[in-house]
């Protein structure tokens, strides 16, 4: 059968993007990935030659390479690592791409685990990867997904904007957000409800008469930095506590920076009686430095997100605890529903954090109680 490939244009403000469909195709087939064949025949050149400049092999023309990487670029094409193996016949490779913060983050090891527990459930493989909060390596590791040809992906994010997913999307494949929200697309959702849970352990503070409460939190940069730090102020601001004067100190992001953050409100002239640590690793930090200076018994010390053997320390650590299994496994079973055929709207869905207190949140400011 002769298979007719259409070109039409679309003019965007003022470029021309070009597309190509398969006129002897299914309506799905807009939905399709793209492959050689297209590139090819927007390229104006054969399969092969296609195929010559995706491997990098020699001899092919600078201006030709020009036309085959412009093609593909416009057609947003991801070399098939698969191409040539066994498929299975509904296209699946029985895989999901899956992007957290950092391995070293006892939350994102949480997501990770959840995650795999649904998708081993369904004979399906987890491919991970690290963001370590750099947009870069987002985009790099969702790549890297996409070229493997994953079924679905599961994303923590940090760049401003993730419309680069736009084409993914409209293809069909899932896609779920965790922790943290995307921008510039819209797309499923599994995120806690990082103002709430920060009000919570600053209302927790303000309840036991702390009015000197510092927040110590991470990049501003993250999504759900900016959401803590937004709960702590409100709070602040609806007990009546004047927040001009309040220690704010943000771009902390792992314990060492935090540990030296907090040596230096300790020490200063006039010390918080309480303090706010909005990350779990940043947590760890505060208590090395609350235990160093021989303050963990008279500074107060909430946390949001749990930390290991929290409940093991001298006092215990009080905490605002996030559900990272339940973010993992909503979020896991979110993709495999799509891949079901579900198509209703893109959901936003917020898990409960809930406070734990373990001796450090209650104590009272010093001279009191």
């Amino acid at each position: 059968m002769l298979m007719c490939i259409v070109k039409s244009h679309t003019h965007i403000g003022d470029r021309i993007v070009t597309s190509l469909s398969d006129a002897t195709s299914s309506p799905d087939a807009a939905r399709s990935r793209p492959t050689m064949r297209h590139v090819a025949a927007l390229a104006g050149v054969g399969v092969k030659t296609v195929s010559r400049v995706i491997n990098g092999e020699p001899n092919v023309s600078a201006a030709t390479i020009a036309k085959v990487n412009a093609a593909a670029r416009t057609l947003d094409y991801q070399p098939d690592l698969h191409a040539g193996n066994l498929r299975r016949a509904d296209g699946r490779t029985r895989t999901l791409g899956l992007l957290v913060g950092s391995v070293d983050n006892p939350f994102a090891g949480a997501v990770h685990r959840a995650v795999e527990d649904v998708a081993l459930s369904r004979g399906v493989a987890v491919f991970a990867s690290s963001l370590d909060d750099d947009p870069d390596r987002e985009q790099e590791a969702v790549s890297a997904f996409l070229r493997r040809r994953v079924d679905g992906l599961i994303l923590t994010t940090v760049s401003g904007s993730q419309a680069y997913l736009a084409p993914e999307l409209r293809r069909g494949t899932p896609v779920v957000f965790v922790d943290r929200e995307p921008a510039g697309i819209t797309s499923d959702s599994v995120v806690s409800d990082n103002a709430d849970g920060a009000a919570l352990a600053t209302r927790h503070l303000l309840e036991r008469g702390h009015r000197r409460v510092a927040y110590l939190g991470d990049r501003h940069v993250i999504q759900t930095a900016r959401e803590r730090r937004r709960g702590f102020l409100e709070e602040l601001g609806r007990a009546g506590v004047a927040t001009r004067d309040v220690p704010v100190i943000e771009g902390l992001h792992d314990e060492e920076t935090a540990r030296l953050a907090t040596l230096e409100l300790l020490e200063s002239p006039t010390p918080p009686t309480a303090i706010f640590s909005s990350q779990n690793l940043v947590t760890i930090g505060a208590i090395r430095a609350l235990r160093q200076l021989g303050r963990h018994r008279d500074t107060a010390l909430v946390g949001f997100d749990d930390v290991p053997l929290a409940d093991l320390l001298d006092p215990g650590i009080t905490v605002v605890a996030q559900d990272p299994q339940r973010i993992g496994r909503t979020a896991a079973e979110r993709v495999f529903a799509r891949l079901d055929g579900d198509h209703e709207p893109a959901a936003r869905t917020i898990v409960p954090t809930r406070l734990i207190e373990r001796g450090s949140g209650e104590i009272l400011p010093r001279g009191e109680g």
